[in-house]
């Protein structure tokens, strides 16, 4: 299985993202993480998301920012977007619904009939990365949680 994390700039929530399921997976589970814009490529994780990591025992600072392609669709089995904006751009790219269906937000798996967004703590102090992480962490279990029981 392969799992795709993508935020807007792949320096805040989505690296996060990426290093809280990487750490409640098997190592045979493949996790990324991606941006809808470019503006970051090639980049570290915000210090702010690297230090709220490794707070939790998780180390980010081997990922590199990079910009989401089409061709993501043909490598990823589950492609999770932080907010809806995101979500629109990802599903934009779709070259057809079955690469559409693979696009869910991610607090989608706290609260299934709900479209609510990661919110992008860039711009926020360092509580905003706290929360972000407990939201992600929670979303993180839940799919951590479906992957295991698929594996069995």
């Amino acid at each position: 299985m392969k799992i795709l994390m993508v935020c807007l700039g792949n320096i805040c929530r989505s690296p996060l993202a990426e290093g809280i399921l990487k750490a409640k997976v098997s190592s045979d589970i493949y996790v990324d993480s991606a941006g809808t814009a470019g503006y970051h490529v090639g980049e570290l994780p915000d210090k702010r998301s690297v230090m709220v990591a490794q707070k939790y025992g998780i180390d980010i600072t081997d990922q590199r920012s990079r910009k989401f392609s089409v061709a993501d669709f043909d490598h990823f089995d589950r492609i999770y977007a932080m907010d809806e904006s995101n979500y629109q751009t990802i599903v934009s790219l779709a070259r057809n619904k079955e690469e559409a269906d693979k696009v869910t937000m991610i607090l989608q798996e706290l609260f299934p009939k709900e479209k609510l967004s990661v919110p992008d703590p860039y711009y926020g102090g360092d509580q905003g990365f706290e929360n972000v992480y407990n939201m992600l962490d929670e979303a993180c279990e839940i799919i951590a949680s479906k992957i295991n029981t698929n594996e069995r």
